[in-house]
């Protein structure tokens, strides 16, 4: 995966990062280029490898976060899939290509801190509404940031919509337990990890937050994510 260069979505970076009464929100948006480097190749042919046995090479995904928020059974909603050969099957499935797109994002954005080429497709949900997924978003936001939040909203979506056009995505999450969660550390609020997969760009936009608490981050504990968008900035800046 090629992490692509967007002066736009620099912007919004810096904006996403908000000092709060109670708490700190570190978030930022990402656009990789679903494109083969040497070790993505390795990892997908080791996910194939592990994969073969699987009927048409799909996967099972966990329900999307959407029926787990509003479906007190916690049922899971049966769609049609839209990944790539799985067409028409009606379950709730991931190719393996899909699946390594959303693995390598991790890696590529997470790097060095954090290998995720162990992560499962149950990890993740294909969310079916891309209404569900931005109002999700903005309430979480406008709940912990107010109009801090609303000032660069617009701003925000439009830089997305601009890089990846929304409406042909296909969008996942990632929803891992806590041995595997960046963000699973103490103090750890909320967080969320969003992918906007367009098959006709091979194209996916990455947008990950999270807040912690301010007590938790002033400890000086879990500052990595802050520190490496400075340095990503820095970097940016030379």
């Amino acid at each position: 995966m090629k992490l692509l260069e967007n002066s736009k979505f620099e912007a919004v970076n810096s904006s996403l990062c908000m000092e709060m009464e109670n708490c700190r929100i570190d978030g930022r948006i990402e656009s990789y280029s679903c494109k083969m480097a040497g070790n993505d190749k390795r990892l997908f042919k080791l996910l194939s490898n592990e994969n073969s046995q699987n009927s048409g090479g799909l996967q099972a995904l966990s329900p999307p976060q959407s029926t787990v928020s509003h479906s007190p059974l916690n049922l899971r909603t049966y769609s049609k899939s839209y990944d790539g050969s799985s067409e028409g099957y009606l379950c709730d499935t991931i190719s393996t290509k899909t699946l390594f797109y959303l693995i390598s994002t991790l890696n590529a954005s997470f790097q060095p801190d954090y290998d995720f080429s162990n992560a499962k497709s149950d990890e993740f949900s294909r969310e079916p509404s891309l209404q569900w997924v931005t109002n999700a978003v903005d309430t979480q936001l406008f709940a912990t940031a107010g109009d801090i939040f609303g000032a660069f909203k617009q701003q925000f979506w439009t830089a997305l919509d601009e890089e990846i056009c929304l409406s042909e995505c296909d969008i996942y999450s990632y929803n891992p337990d806590l041995n595997s969660d960046p963000y699973g550390e103490e103090g750890c609020i909320w967080s969320f990890n969003y992918f906007f997969y367009n098959r006709k760009l091979k194209r996916i936009v990455f947008f990950t937050c999270r807040a912690a608490s301010v007590s938790f981050v002033d400890s000086g504990i879990g500052t990595d994510m802050s520190m490496d968008m400075d340095e990503d900035s820095l970097h940016m800046d030379l």
